[in-house]
Order: structure tokens, then C-alpha cells, then sequence
């Protein structure tokens, strides 16, 4: 049958090397190479690496009398009646009926009609998937479908685990089979990078095992135990790459030594009106102890939102300006910047350190005198946006970068602000909480601080799901916490209804609410897209107390902190992601008034209420962020993408965290012995490891 390979064929001693292009595997013509292009097979290796993403169980099939609700199963029957329903008009339900000697299970397929073309009544099939029953009947809505023979033409699929790969236009389900059965025969004798000492410490078999197994597997156990050799492996490259790249940066390149208990510092701890929590103090000497070493810092500061990361920052600020030299702190946008410098410049006038804030607005004249004053070192410190990057901006001697929320900067742009000075200490800030597997994987060349405890203990804030048509008792919190004399948020996700009608807009919504809901009192509105100078007045009149309900886009998740602020209504909250909605919520409750927050939402799906419940659940930023990584996977949590690294596509960061810890702990190990992967033991990991991330070598070697 095709798809199930000969391990006995006789091999040609001349084989074929996995980088060949995938034309050159056996039955592929240039038609099928252009199809198993377009699913990312351009090469021999890219075939091989075009794993299952499900089995058909064959040798466990489910009788249709034994199959419950909520299980998932394979079940194999003929083909009873096939049905085409057209119950209205945009919608159109097709229904395969299918029984054995047992009884009858149903597979329905929404606005497919065309799906009724696959099959023909009196056939042989195979359906798995999640059985449900509806109207008294068995059901699998969207099965995975196998065309099986008849019991008397070919009894070799029944019995058997038959793989299920993405297909593409031109390339059926059988042939890709074929294609794949071919090549783990052809190239069944490959080097195995992975060293015989780590295969044989965590259990796993051996790459050409893995290939065949992955694909073809005689028993399930063998496709996980194959699946579990590809996570690892493609785990441990991404380790090693991070360790690697720690040690270029934190080893191999000079840096500065900084004083971290000179006379600035006693000034700013005089200064500083308030006793700083136990995480702040931690992360204080945990930053001092890699700032006083004369190798670069690589650190990332991770806190949930309000717990004080800003001072934690204000201390480096002032060791570096202690060394006699100079630090610069950038913020993504102009209104984070702005507040930056508001919070830490008193701190930085205590300390008798000179500041200034460069940003896109900043006029000609205080340009060219801020220009000039980091060139020739009068000034310590700068707050900024991407205009720190820009050529003209130079500094005298450069010693410390602070990058606040870096994912939403480039990974040139964080490079560039790093690359102004020589062995420069980095700092990275984040107030949105990573999970763990995210953090030791793609934050994995950085040392990490935790702060999880907020300052101000005594506010608190709650947080209530309203329908739009209950969205009067929002509308009355706000009022009642402005005739107390405090302020409130209104944020929409989008800004003009153009964007999309079905949500609201914060343009026309703060007309409305001007106008209809909240008469008589200040009500302004603030979106990424207003002119910089109007978005710092809006902001100044906001914390000045001018305005009472700032309407908003998201503009204002990250790091805005007005004290005064105690009431937020999140419009259409299903919108947005888990972590956005714990950012915007963090923006209140930040004074000593607890705060309320209102998610206004009619939505029903399934994940849209899963993140307002989970939000409704917890105010731990960190546990949210473990939920978040397992409703939407790590493929753009974060902005990862960002680093040009490549996608996991084997290993999932919720369930393989044991073999995250393994692949880290591992390649740690191996990069402290053999730090350019030399030995005789390591060479063919080395060139894996380069292979596998040469379009992100720069980025390595760079720093």
C-alpha cells in the first residue's frame, strides 16, 4: 500500500544529502515539488520535517455502540446516507451518515456542501475526532476522514496507524504518503547531530528511529517517544543558541565596572519617600551585582503591572551617572516616555543627576542642545523613544541601556540603542508577566528578576462583566467615583468605526458619551493616531485633574499612571488579548483608592469567554500569563516573533515545560565546557545549531 515504507530496500552507498532540493526525492515531479513547496518543504529535510499533526489509530477502533460523549475516537464504517441541508440561507450543513453491526455515528461539515463529493454511499471509512451527541444522535463536526479499501481488496490499512499530514491544492492525502515513505527509505542512513551521551541520559531513540517513527509509527507509544526526540531536539538548538549568546555577550566582551555605592546613590535613597518592597530591594542587588562586574549586564526585569519597576530603574540610572558616565532609558511610545521622565526626573534632581527627554516632538532648539550635551557627557541621562536611535544622537561614554516593554521594538532597534556605547550593560523591562516556559526559552540569554508584589497594598481592584445593555451600571460607577473627585477610562479597541463597524470606536463613543451619558462632566478622548503634542496635553490635563473620563484606545496600556484614575469600562473586552486586559485594568487602583474595572461584552465564543473569566478569576499577572500562553500558544504571545528566531513547530511550551528545563539545563552545561561547540563531540551540533538559526546569526554575534 502507499504510505507505509520498506525498511528492508536495499541503499545506494551514494546517498543523497537532506539538503538536496525536494525535487530530488523519489516520484516527486516539478508539480509536486511546487505543492510540497507551498507547505514549506523546499528541501529533502523540510519533507522529512513535514510531521503528522494527528493519527488515525487504525489497530484502536471504536465499535459505534461503545462511543460516548466527549471522547475521541476512531471509528470505521460504511456509508449510510449522505445529506446536504440548507436550513437558511447563509447556511449549509452536510451530513454523513455512517454504521456498522453496532449502530450509527454522523459526521457534519458547516458551509462544505462540497465535502459531500468525497463520498460515496456503501464505501469504507474511517472518522475520528471529539463525539458529540445532538438531537439524539452521535456526532463528529469536522472529522478526520480516511477513505479506507473494501474488507476483501486490501486488509494492510485496517490495523494499522496511519499518519495525518496538511495536504495542499494538487498533493492528495495518498501520494503524500508516498512521497514521505520514499524519502525516510532513501534517507534512512542520516548523521545524528545529537550527542550519543544526551541521547542516552534522557531516553530518546535515535534521529533516523525518530524519522521513521514520527511518520510511519507501528504503535503510538513509538510516535510519541519519536515526537518527544523532535520537541527536545529543537528545544536544545534554541538553548544552545540563548547560551551561546549569553556568553558572547556576558563573558567574552568587556564592559564597565560601575560604582553602585557612590554619593548620587545615598542622595536617591534619601530621596525616595517610601520603604521598597522585598522584590524591589532583590532586583536592587541582583542589577548592582551584574552592574559591578566589568562584563556586560544581560538582565530582564519582569514585574506585574504596579509593582515599581520604575525605581528599580531609577537606581541603575544613578550608578551609572556615579561611574561618571551615561544611560539611556527608551520607552515604545511618547506618552511612556513623557511619564518616565515626570516620575524619575524629581528622583534624578535629589540625586544631582542630569537628565533630559528626547522624543519625535521635541523641538529644534532643545534637540540640538540635548544632541550636544550627551556628546560632550553634561548629560547623565536621557529619556526617549525611537528618536534615541537616530544618527545625529551620539554619546561621550555610554554604559547603560534600559529598553522598557523591548517586544514592541524590533530586534535592530533594541540593537541600535545598545550599540551607541562599548560592552554597554542591558537592562529589559516588561510590565506584562511572561510565563516560565516562555522566559527560559526565548528570554533564555537573559538573567531574570521577578517583582510580583505591588507597593500599595491597601488599594485593590475589582473587576465586573457587564452586557451592553447593562452597561448603565459602568456608566454609574464612573459618576460616582467622579463626584467623589476622582477620574475614569473608557477604552475601545479601535478608533474610528471605519476600522470595523461591529465594535465601538473611541471616536464617535466619546461624542456619545459627551453628549448623552455623562453631561456636565470633562470628557476627552486620546488615540495613537492624534498629533504628539496633543497627546501629551491630553495627558497632562488627565493627570492635572482637568479631565474626569479620558476615552482611549490602547494607547494607554502600558505604564500610564495616574493615581487619581480608579474607574475603567472596557468596550467590546472580548477584543482584546488576556495580557492586554490585564495592562489597561493595571492602569487603575494605582493610589490609594481601590479601583473598578467593567468588561462590557456580548460575546459567546468559546476563547473570547475564557479570557474574561480568567480575568474575572485573578489579578495575578503571572498565573494570567500561564493561561494566555495556553489559550493562544506561543507563536505571537509576546512578540516573539520579533527575535528572528525560528518557529517552534514540534515542542509546545504548556505541555513540554519538563523538557524545556532538560534541553536549558543541558545546553547551559555544554556551552560553560565547550563554549564555541569545538570538540570533537559537539561539531555536529555546531553546525546544526548554525544552520538551524542562520538567519538569526547576526543577532547572535552582534550582541
Amino acid at each position: 500500500m502507499p504510505g507505509q515504507p520498506n525498511m528492508t530496500v536495499s541503499r545506494t552507498a551514494n546517498l543523497a544529502r537532506m539538503d538536496d532540493p525536494v525535487v530530488a526525492g523519489r516520484f516527486v515531479d516539478a508539480t509536486r515539488a511546487t505543492a510540497l513547496q507551498r507547505l514549506g518543504a523546499h528541501t529533502v529535510e523540510g519533507l522529512l520535517r513535514h510531521h503528522p499533526f494527528r493519527y488515525l489509530d487504525l489497530s484502536s477502533v471504536s465499535l459505534l455502540r461503545d462511543v460516548r460523549a466527549g471522547s475521541d475516537v476512531t471509528v470505521i464504517g460504511r456509508v449510510h446516507e449522505i445529506t446536504v441541508k440548507k436550513p437558511r440561507p447563509r447556511l449549509t450543513i452536510t451530513e454523513v451518515a455512517i454504521v456498522d453491526d453496532t449502530g450509527v455515528l454522523v459526521g457534519v461539515w458547516f458551509n462544505q456542501a462540497w465535502v459531500a463529493q468525497r463520498f460515496r454511499v456503501g464505501e469504507r471509512v474511517a472518522l475520528a475526532g471529539s463525539v458529540e451527541i445532538d438531537f439524539g444522535l452521535k456526532q463528529i463536526k469536522n472529522p478526520f476522514v480516511e477513505h479506507l479499501p473494501g474488507e476483501g481488496d486490501d486488509p494492510r490499512s485496517v490495523g494499522r496507524i496511519l499518519p495525518v499530514h496538511q495536504t495542499t491544492e494538487g498533493l492528495s492525502t495518498g501520494w503524500l504518503r508516498r512521497l514521505l515513505a520514499a524519502a525516510v527509505d532513501d534517507y534512512f542512513d542520516v548523521c545524528d547531530h545529537l550527542p550519543a551521551t544526551l541521547r542516552i541520559r534522557h531516553g530518546l531513540p535515535p534521529l533516523h528511529t525518530s524519522i521513521r517513527d514520527i511518520h510511519f509509527p507501528q504503535t503510538m507509544q513509538a510516535a510519541r517517544e519519536a515526537r518527544r526526540r523532535f520537541a527536545y531536539d529543537e528545544l536544545l538548538g534554541l538553548q544552545l543558541y540563548m547560551a551561546m549568546r549569553r556568553h558572547a555577550l556576558t563573558v567574552e566582551q568587556a564592559g564597565t565596572a560601575h560604582i553602585v555605592d557612590g554619593p548620587s546613590l545615598r542622595r536617591l535613597e534619601a530621596a525616595v519617600p517610601w520603604r521598597l518592597t522585598v522584590d524591589q530591594e532583590r532586583s536592587v542587588r541582583e542589577v548592582f551585582a551584574d552592574m559591578g562586574r566589568s562584563r556586560p549586564m544581560n538582565r530582564l526585569l519582569l514585574g506585574d503591572v504596579g509593582t515599581g519597576k520604575t525605581l528599580v530603574a531609577a537606581f541603575a540610572l544613578v550608578a551609572a551617572a556615579d561611574t561618571g558616565s551615561q544611560s539611556a532609558m527608551m520607552a515604545p511610545t511618547e506618552v511612556l516616555a513623557q511619564q518616565y521622565a515626570e516620575k524619575v526626573g524629581p528622583l534624578l534632581d535629589a540625586a544631582g543627576v542630569s537628565w533630559r527627554l528626547l522624543t519625535g516632538s521635541t523641538n529644534n532648539s532643545s534637540r540640538d542642545e540635548i544632541v550636544a550635551g550627551l556628546s560632550d557627557g553634561c548629560v547623565s541621562v536621557v529619556f526617549g523613544t525611537h528618536a534615541l536611535l537616530e544618527k545625529r544622537v551620539h554619546f561621550r561614554r555610554l554604559t547603560l541601556a534600559i529598553v522598557d516593554e523591548q517586544h514592541r521594538f524590533g530586534v535592530g532597534q533594541r540593537l541600535g540603542l545598545r550599540g551607541k556605547g562599548t560592552g554597554v550593560d542591558l537592562l529589559v523591562m516588561t510590565a506584562t508577566p511572561i510565563p516560565r516556559s516562555l522566559a527560559l526559552t526565548h528570554y533564555g540569554d537573559l538573567a531574570t528578576s521577578y517583582l510580583r508584589v505591588r507597593p500599595n497594598t491597601a488599594a485593590a481592584v475589582t473587576t465586573n462583566r457587564v452586557r451592553p445593555h447593562q452597561a448603565e451600571r459602568a456608566y454609574a460607577a464612573v459618576r460616582t467615583a467622579v463626584a467623589q473627585g476622582r477620574q475614569a477610562y473608557v477604552v475601545c479597541a479601535l478608533v474610528d468605526e471605519s476600522d470595523n463597524a461591529l465594535a465601538k470606536a473611541a471616536t464617535r463613543e466619546a461624542q456619545r458619551l459627551r453628549d448623552l451619558v455623562f453631561h456636565g462632566l470633562r470628557v476627552a478622548l486620546l488615540t495613537g493616531r492624534m498629533r504628539p503634542a496633543e497627546k501629551s496635553e491630553a495627558m497632562r490635563r488627565f493627570r492635572a485633574g482637568e479631565i474626569d473620563v479620558l476615552v482611549s484606545t490602547t494607547v494607554i496600556e502600558v505604564g500610564v499612571d495616574v493615581a487619581n484614575a480608579t474607574v475603567m469600562i472596557i468596550e467590546d473586552a472580548h477584543r482584546f488579548g488576556l495580557a492586554q486586559l490585564h495592562q489597561l485594568r493595571g492602569r487603575v487602583g494605582r493610589g490609594e483608592h481601590s479601583g473598578e474595572v467593567w468588561l462590557v461584552s456580548d460575546v459567546r465564543a468559546k476563547e473570547g469567554t475564557e479570557r474574561l473569566e480568567a480575568l474575572l478569576a485573578t489579578t495575578d499577572g503571572f498565573e494570567l500569563a500561564e493561561r494566555d500562553l495556553a489559550l493562544r500558544g506561543a507563536g505571537q504571545l509576546l512578540g516573539d516573533r520579533q527575535h528572528g528566531l525560528p518557529d517552534l513547530r514540534v515542542a509546545d511550551l504548556v505541555s513540554d515545560l519538563d523538557l524545556v528545563e532538560m534541553a536549558r539545563a543541558d545546553a547551559f552545561d555544554i556551552v560553560a565546557s565547550d563554549p564555541h561547540l569545538a570538540t570533537a563531540e559537539h561539531a555536529p551540533l555546531a553546525r546544526e545549531i548554525k544552520r538551524r538559526f542562520e538567519s538569526a546569526w547576526e543577532w547572535v554575534s552582534s550582541g
